[in-house]
C-alpha cells in the first residue's frame, strides 16, 4: 500500500521525469521514493536518539564529577527525572543552582542565587536561569515546597544589572523588563508554597522577587526597599502592585516615594520588615535559613494537594468579590473530596497516628 502520511511529488512531476511511464510503472516508482524517504527519516531519527542518550550520558558524568549528585536526591522511582534535571542543570546558568533535599526533607526544594561578584544582580543570563529552576519545578510532582535563597554573604539580591542596563537600548530594557515581571508572576503562580530567606539586602528586583514569594522570612540585618524612584524610574516588576496588597497603600506609597529601606530590626518610625508586614518572621542574623527550613518541614507533612488547593484559593480569592471567591473555595474543597489523601488523613486521626499522605 502507498504511504500516505509522507509526502510525495504530484504525478505531473513523476510523468515530466519520464512522460513514457506506464501508470504501473509510475506507481512503482513512487512507492521506491516513498520507501527512500522513509529510510531517510528513519536514519534522521537514530542519530537524533544517539545524541541525546550520548548527551545525557555526557552531561550525568560531568555532573558526577562536580558532586551535583548530592544536590539531586531521588527514589527509584523517579531516576529519570534525575538525568533530566542533571542534564537542565549541565546545560544552565552557574548564577541560579538547584538543591532538592533528601530523607525526612524530601519533597523540600532550594533555588540558590550564586553572583557573588555582582551582588547577585538580575541580568539577562540570570534572569534565564531563574526561569529555567522554576519551569523544571512546576513540571516536578515530587517538589512540595521551595525556599528561595542566597549563596551569597550578606545579599539577597541587588536588584537588576544596572552596569549591564546601561549598555541597552530602551526597547531592550522594556522587553528585559516584561520578563522579569512575567518570571516573577510565574513564581507567585506555582503550584507550591514559596518562601524567600532573606538575608542581606533585598533591593529594587530582589524584593519584587520577594514580594512574588508566598512567605518571606528576614534575618535582622536584612535590607528591602524600592529605591528606582532614585533613578528616575518605577518598580516595574511587580513592586508597584504587590506591595500596597501586602503592607497597605499608605505605606507603599510612602515606600516608593521616598526610596526608603527598612531593615530587619526595628527603626526609630517603628518600621521593620515584620512590623510594616513586608515578612513573616524577623529572626537573628544568619538564623532565616534555619527559620525557613523550619517552616518548610510543617508544610511537607501536610496533604499536598490541599496545600496547592489551598493556595490557588487565596491567591485567586482576592482577586474577585466575595461571593465569587466563597464559589472559588467550593470548587477547590470539590477537587480534594475523592483523594486518597482525604482518607488517609481520616484513618490516621482515628487511629492515632501520623498520616503518611502521597499526594493521591
Amino acid at each position: 500500500m502507498i504511504d500516505n502520511s509522507l509526502p510525495r511529488p504530484s504525478p505531473a512531476k513523476i510523468k515530466e521525469r519520464n512522460p513514457n511511464l506506464s501508470l504501473c510503472s509510475r506507481l512503482n516508482s513512487h512507492r521506491n521514493l516513498s520507501k527512500s524517504l522513509k529510510n531517510q527519516r528513519n536514519r534522521q531519527m537514530g542519530t537524533f536518539t544517539a545524541l541525546t542518550r550520548s548527551l545525557g550520558h555526557r552531561c550525568v558524568k560531568k555532573s558526577k564529577s562536580n558532586n551535583l549528585p548530592n544536590l539531586y536526591i531521588y527514589s527509584n522511582g523517579h531516576q529519570y527525572q534525575t538525568h533530566r534535571t542533571l542534564i537542565l542543570e549541565s546545560l544552565s546558568y552557574e548564577s541560579v543552582r538547584l538543591r532538592r533535599l533528601s530523607d525526612s526533607d524530601s519533597g523540600i526544594v532550594e533555588v540558590n542565587l550564586d553572583r557573588p561578584a555582582a551582588k547577585n544582580s538580575i541580568g539577562k543570563e540570570m534572569l534565564r536561569g531563574l526561569r529555567n529552576a522554576f519551569e523544571t519545578i512546576e513540571s516536578d510532582e515530587s517538589a512540595q515546597v521551595v525556599l528561595i535563597c542566597s549563596s551569597v554573604p550578606k545579599v539577597f539580591c541587588a536588584g537588576a544589572d544596572l552596569k549591564e542596563r546601561k549598555t541597552m537600548t530602551p526597547s531592550e530594557v522594556q522587553n528585559f523588563v516584561n520578563s522579569l515581571r512575567s518570571t516573577f508572576s510565574f513564581i507567585e503562580a506555582l503550584r507550591v508554597p514559596t518562601i524567600a530567606v532573606i538575608e542581606g539586602v533585598a533591593l529594587g528586583g530582589g524584593l519584587e522577587m520577594a514580594l512574588s514569594c508566598d512567605l518571606r522570612i528576614c534575618g535582622e540585618d536584612a535590607v528591602l526597599g524600592l529605591p528606582e524612584t532614585g533613578l528616575a524610574i518605577i518598580p516595574g516588576a511587580g513592586g508597584t502592585q504587590r506591595l500596597p496588597r501586602l503592607v497597605g497603600k499608605s505605606l507603599a506609597k510612602e515606600l516608593i516615594f521616598t526610596g526608603r529601606k527598612i531593615g530587619g530590626r526595628e527603626y526609630a518610625n517603628g518600621y521593620s520588615c515584620y512590623v510594616s508586614g513586608l515578612a513573616n518572621y524577623s529572626v537573628p542574623a544568619s538564623e532565616a535559613h534555619s527559620k525557613a527550613l523550619e517552616i518548610a518541614r510543617e508544610i511537607i507533612q501536610k496533604g499536598p494537594i490541599a496545600i496547592r488547593m489551598a493556595k490557588k484559593a487565596i491567591n485567586e480569592g482576592l482577586e474577585i468579590d466575595l461571593p465569587s471567591a466563597l464559589e472559588l473555595e467550593e470548587e477547590c474543597y470539590e477537587q480534594i473530596l475523592n483523594t486518597k489523601d482525604r482518607l488517609e488523613g481520616l484513618a490516621a486521626f482515628a487511629e492515632k497516628r501520623k498520616p503518611r499522605y502521597r499526594g493521591e
